[in-house]
């Protein structure tokens, strides 16, 4: 899974400096053009292939594409700088050999030049970037490391080291109590083999590594199934243990052999593609709506008494926490009635529904009937918390009450609209319907599914189907 994440990452970086050095090559012959008169652009045309060949594929041979999160500024100088010389040397040659006495020395000049220049220039900001996000705690997934042998520690040593795969230690678990509390290589041990589901239902755990020795199988072979029934990827760096419907690969990580079971899809490809689409669709409709959202703010100000938007805290991937943005619906205090109206909830399960809640505003039942109080999400959906089409984002206290096999909704971004929304929504009243559902849609993901969905939900929104 990580090298394919890794693989996904070169050929996007290949692709990007394919286009801007492609730029390069044009404002070259714009520049050169300015300088001195040149024939028509199709005359040097088929310098375009070769002086890509040559730059990328220098690129390419001098590692700049291998782990370039850890590169040092002036490492990727040195490579841009030994990429360059070497592709002009050949270019050169071969304009030589060729006799193409119409490409001057100075336009060859120019445009490596400028195809140097902006790579630089495109590597410094992506550098600054990815140190930003992480700065800021995102791009890294949270790894659970089970047992705390040489091998552990030694794979936990290369993972601190190579923080280019964007891999956080959350802790240890061990089989011995008396090393609960302990620090080994900077990180603590958290607790046993018994101590994991309160672990994993507190912390935001992406990936449990087991790397232990083989004497333990039966004992983590229980730890390994309640993973994999939370949906929580695991990678067992010992044997295969008879699952039921995760997938199974094989891989090696840091010269370490593992056996991956992720009960969500690994085309890293496709989800790249879903969240582009998200981030497209989610920018393009804010734009657009942006009247319709006065519109529904003035009617929200002139109706009831409180905030335009309404803000609550749910839960997105693996039980990490946002606040979800929505129109407000209800009255200024409809938190603190809530437990006063769970006596009338009509939803078998964690989660709360009411159909004639006294809560809702006049304004408020019409923008839920259309569905347009969830516009707001759109927000978040563009920031990344959730996705256009996914399991509905939970609130924390309604997972805290979740059985392990419902957990398993939170092994997927959620989203906007999902399969529940286009198949009955409030009409759903029993939430393990509700909840496979969710895991229905996440075991059979694809890009044709969620196309499928969104489809779906236009006619729910338009004629309110089992909205209330």
């Amino acid at each position: 899974m990580l090298k394919k994440r890794a693989a996904v990452f070169r050929r996007l970086m290949i692709l990007a400096d394919t286009g801007i050095i492609a730029g390069a090559f044009f404002l070259g012959y714009f520049l050169r053009n300015k300088l001195e008169l040149l024939y028509p652009v199709n005359y040097y045309i088929w310098v375009l292939p070769v002086f890509l060949s040559l730059l990328v594929g220098s690129l390419y041979s001098f590692g700049m594409y291998s782990s370039f999160r850890l590169k040092r500024i002036l490492e990727i100088l040195f490579i841009i700088l030994k990429a360059t010389f070497l592709s002009f040397l050949a270019f050169s040659s071969l304009s030589y050999l060729f006799k193409t006495q119409y490409i001057s020395r100075t336009f060859i000049i120019i445009i490596f030049s400028a195809g140097a220049i902006a790579i630089t220039l495109e590597k410094i900001i992506l550098m600054y970037f990815f140190r930003h996000l992480r700065k800021k705690g995102f791009n890294f997934r949270n790894l659970l490391i089970v047992g705390t042998g040489p091998r552990a520690q030694r794979f936990v040593e290369q993972v601190d080291r190579n923080k280019e795969f964007g891999l956080k230690i959350v802790g240890f678990i061990d089989e011995n109590p008396s090393k609960t509390g302990e620090e080994i290589q900077g990180h603590k041990v958290l607790g046993t083999l018994v101590s994991l589901p309160n672990i994993l239902g507190n912390k935001a755990i992406d990936h449990v590594f087991f790397i232990v020795p083989r004497s333990w199988l039966e004992i983590i072979e229980e730890a390994v199934l309640y993973c994999e029934t939370m949906g929580i990827a695991v990678s067992i760096a010992v044997d295969l243990f008879n699952l039921k419907f995760t997938m199974g690969k094989e891989t090696n990580l840091l010269g370490l052999p593992f056996l991956i079971f992720e009960t969500t899809s690994d085309k890293a490809g496709h989800l790249l593609i879903k969240r582009m689409i998200d981030i497209l669709v989610s920018f393009v409709a804010l734009v657009v709506l942006a009247p319709l959202f006065l519109v529904v703010a003035v009617l929200i100000k002139l109706t009831s008494v409180g905030q335009v938007f309404f803000q609550q805290e749910r839960c997105t991937l693996n039980g990490r926490r946002f606040t979800l943005y929505k129109f407000r619906t209800m009255t200024h205090d409809a938190e603190d009635k809530l437990q006063e109206l769970l006596k009338y909830n009509e939803m078998e399960g964690p989660a709360f529904k009411m159909e004639k809640d006294p809560r809702v505003t006049p304004i408020g039942r019409f923008l839920r009937k259309t569905s347009l109080d969830e516009l707001p999400q759109l927000w978040n959906v563009l920031k990344g918390d959730i996705s256009l089409v996914g399991p509905r984002p939970p609130l924390p206290q309604e997972v805290a009450q979740y059985d392990c096999w419902q957990r398993r909704r939170l092994s997927m971004r959620p989203g906007i609209t999902c399969l529940w929304q286009v198949n009955g929504r409030n009409q759903i009243t029993d939430f393990n319907r509700w909840a496979k559902y969710d895991l229905e849609y996440i075991d059979h993901w694809s890009l044709i599914l969620d196309f499928k969905i969104l489809l779906k939900t236009i006619p729910a929104v338009l004629f309110g189907l089992g909205a209330k």
